[in-house]
């Protein structure tokens, strides 16, 4: 684990938003900023982070390089089940990947319930996505089997619940190519269940995007196994949390939403976003960290260059 004082040296040298006019057309995301450059995607995963559905004014030291790092270690550890995006990797926080057509539907799959399926589960309703659920469980129970709950992908505000029956009445995709995608996404969340468990991890729920590349081979895109996009369970914890009905000690970016709601917000109409301060953000950094280390087996070994934006674009340049 690094030491929170080259965390601090950080603060000021974060890498908030990229602007390079020479890789072609840019869009900046929620957390990262793509190039549009011939038949690549420059990726720069930024140090960005949001929280129902808001972007926080202050970044997060070293979060993009876990972020890119960790979506690269599962990518390389699940070539063998799907074809993923990346080509290159120069920078800590840069993936150079293959450009391909976006499939409007996130795989959402989920081996526990909780969340958004707990939420639901706990309002009464059996039925999430088309699948049922069985009666009798609580937050945070293991489901019988893992599901998949799709949600279509919106260009703005709240992704939507779709079952796979909607999937294909809205002809969103064929039966055939959902079946294809459906297997591998649960194969991926099996491979990701068992790459967290050698390590005393859960892999609680997650989510996949998949897009078609140039020859229509389907391509995992996006990220893999992050904290952003998944929840992590510790193992050895699980079984008596679960049993008092106490909250499951988890590695996500969950303790991120539950400080805003402790200051009132939840990115509810007439609400107001808050700082977060210089002690919370060395904090988040850290428990990023952690996630990678524990997740990965690996030592972090951060890139500390003081104009990391500069460092990004060389690195960039060098590698196209």
């Amino acid at each position: 684990m690094i030491d929170s004082q080259l965390i601090t040296q950080q603060l000021d040298s974060t890498v908030s938003s990229t602007h390079f006019n020479d890789l072609g057309t840019r869009y900046g995301g929620k957390v990262r900023d793509t190039y549009a450059l011939g038949d690549q995607l420059i990726l720069v995963t930024s140090d960005r982070i949001s929280a129902f559905d808001h972007i926080l004014r202050q970044t997060i030291p070293f979060k993009g390089q876990v972020l890119n790092q960790v979506a690269h270690f599962f990518f390389k550890n699940t070539a063998d089940i799907v074809q993923n995006h990346i080509l290159e990797v120069p920078d800590p926080n840069v993936t150079i990947a293959r450009r391909c057509s976006s499939i409007p539907v996130e795989f959402v799959v989920r081996g526990y319930l909780a969340g958004h399926a707990w939420r639901t589960y706990n309002q009464g309703i059996r039925t999430l996505c088309g699948k049922t659920l069985p009666e009798g469980l609580r937050q945070n129970a293991k489901l019988p089997t893992p599901i998949l709950t799709p949600a279509t992908k919106a260009v703005e505000g709240h992704d939507e619940d779709i079952s796979r029956e909607g999937i294909i009445e809205r002809e969103i995709l064929s039966k055939d190519m959902l079946d294809k995608l459906e297997h591998i996404a649960l194969q991926l969340f099996d491979r990701g269940s068992q790459m967290a468990a050698s390590q005393g991890l859960i892999l609680v729920d997650t989510k996949y995007e998949f897009g078609l590349d140039h020859n229509s081979t389907i391509t995992l895109i996006d990220e893999i196994h992050t904290p952003d996009s998944s929840r992590y369970f510790y193992a050895n914890t699980y079984a008596e949390l679960l049993a008092a009905d106490k909250p499951q000690r988890q590695l996500s970016k969950e303790f991120v939403r539950e400080w805003l709601m402790d200051r009132h917000f939840q990115g509810l109409e007439g609400q107001v976003l808050p700082d977060l301060d210089d002690a919370f953000r060395i904090e988040v950094s850290t428990r990023y960290i952690e996630l990678f280390e524990k997740i990965t087996g690996q030592a972090f070994k951060p890139d500390t260059h003081k104009k990391p934006i500069e460092r990004i674009h060389s690195a960039i340049l060098a590698s196209i």
